[in-house]
């Protein structure tokens, strides 16, 4: 979704909710970063199984922003 559309769909709550263990800041200066703002990374990955072969998964533990 568009960085606008997260701003007026999510707010600081809803971000610090979905980023639970994930350093980062969780101010409504950074709310279009929203994890919920971005495609679902399985349904991704399942379209391109013709293109790539998945050899490991990372989980994030930090995000830095400006």
């Amino acid at each position: 979704m568009s960085r606008n559309k997260a701003r007026r769909t999510f707010t600081a709550a809803d971000l610090a909710e979905q980023t639970r263990g994930v350093e980062c800041r969780k101010d409504p200066g950074v709310v279009d970063e929203i994890p919920a703002a971005y495609k679902d990374l399985e349904s991704v990955i399942e379209a391109q199984t013709d293109l790539v072969e998945v050899v490991a998964r990372l989980r994030q533990v930090v995000c830095v922003k400006g």
